[in-house]
């Protein structure tokens, strides 16, 4: 696994193991990385349109022509992770849409085991989402996840999503951390950019993001297809 992660890495470069000993802090991402993202696919691109159409009586055709553009529009903003920006937005409780197809919230495999082996071995566990803090709640209701990190940090407590510098001078302002001895294990590409640019030195990305879909082209970064090839093995 290379320090920095380049974007210039050969595509599917094969993940080795990280110097575990030269990392205090592992920021973790959670939907597509500790999560499975089926989840949150299932619920914005079949879900919504559905109880949209139901909701507000047109066709699911139409329902879509009227909601998956306007996601695609802002994405990226924080307006795109905030719950209530499209409860408004559609008209919609979309937390109680949440809980209707919850069922579908799981871990990836080979979390539970991972974030035991990090903690054993001493290192600051920061959950760093673009997810609102609402929905964090609802999937910690249904994943034994609350309890393992030492800091969950929302970029909509920072005002700023991921993929912007301003989170992480955000999140420096939050926490006391070594940029040269962190880690952030992310699906996005755009948030892997921009921890790189901020001097985050291991980088890792994840392979299938949606255990139900295709893997994920090649983001130039380390891709794990399971949390094991990272575990020491003694």
């Amino acid at each position: 696994m290379a320090a920095t992660g380049s974007r210039t890495d050969p595509p599917d470069a094969p993940v080795t193991m990280p110097r575990w000993r030269d990392i205090d802090t592992v920021f973790l991402d959670m939907d597509g990385t500790l999560l499975d993202l089926h989840f949150d696919i299932h619920f914005w691109q079949t879900h919504v349109p559905r109880r949209y159409a139901e909701h507000h009586g047109v066709s699911h055709d139409e329902a879509r022509a009227l909601t998956l553009p306007h996601m695609r529009e802002i994405r990226g903003t924080l307006d795109w992770y905030n719950l209530h920006y499209w409860s408004e937005y559609l008209g919609m409780d979309i937390p109680a849409l949440k809980q209707e197809v919850a069922h579908l919230i799981r871990l990836r495999p080979g979390v539970d085991d991972f974030l035991s082996w990090l903690r054993c071995a001493g290192k600051t566990l920061v959950l760093a989402t673009n997810a609102h803090p609402d929905a964090v709640e609802i999937k910690f209701s249904r994943v034994a996840l609350g309890g393992c990190f030492h800091h969950i940090v929302s970029s909509h407590e920072l005002a700023a999503p991921k993929e912007s510098a301003a989170f992480w001078r955000g999140m420096e302002g939050r926490l006391a951390f070594d940029a040269g001895r962190s880690m952030l294990v992310d699906d996005h590409a755009g948030v892997l950019d921009a921890a790189r640019e901020y001097g985050i030195a291991w980088l890792v990305s994840i392979r299938q993001p949606d255990l139900k879909a295709p893997p994920q082209p090649s983001t130039g970064y380390p891709a794990l297809g399971h949390f094991r090839q990272i575990i020491p093995r003694d």
